[in-house]
């Protein structure tokens, strides 16, 4: 894998960039390497670690971004694991609306939930309450992360503790810088 993870200045993860680009930034003096890889990349002047996350040197200002409603992002929402009956399996899985379409559920991501075959037949157009199957977890959309571009189970290691920010101490943040 040559993608490389960019850090804001305060820790946060911005975006995943190509390597070349994550050098480019390297050696222009705007970013630094928080964890680099095993491999190196030598040139006759020049030898360094490929850098696997990287951290901007100055802040970087940018709105928050939204998860876009697709069927693939819903199943990665739920993965791929059925909200009524917790069956998993990602070809087994399709998308369920909650309150019917027929009876005005909308498709937003409060409505929309993993569902295996067996269980949308069983509750058919029905809700979760008059079908008497009671939803695992209550949806709702999920925060912006970068990782939602990479295919999940794929990510190196040392991403989790800045994709998951929100579960790791700022003591544990800045011990990895």
């Amino acid at each position: 894998m040559t993608d490389v993870l960019v850090l804001n200045f305060t820790y946060e993860a911005l975006n995943i960039t190509s390597f070349q680009r994550a050098v480019k930034l390297l050696f222009s003096g705007k970013a630094e390497v928080v964890h680099g890889r095993a491999q190196m990349l030598s040139s006759p002047t020049y030898e360094m670690k490929l850098p696997s996350i990287i951290r901007m040197l100055y802040y970087i200002r940018r709105p928050m971004q939204k998860v876009a409603l697709t069927k693939k992002n819903i199943l990665l929402r739920d993965d791929y694991t059925c909200q009524y009956c917790a069956l998993k399996g990602e070809r087994l899985m399709t998308v369920d609306h909650v309150l019917p379409k027929s009876k005005g559920g909308p498709s937003t991501w409060e409505n929309l939930v993993c569902a295996c075959m067996r269980c949308i037949n069983r509750k058919n157009n029905r809700t979760p309450e008059h079908a008497n199957m009671p939803l695992r977890r209550k949806p709702k959309a999920p925060k912006y992360i970068p990782w939602i571009r990479v295919k999940r189970n794929t990510l190196p290691g040392e991403w989790h503790k800045f994709l998951f920010l929100y579960n790791v101490s700022i003591d544990e943040v800045v011990e990895a810088g």
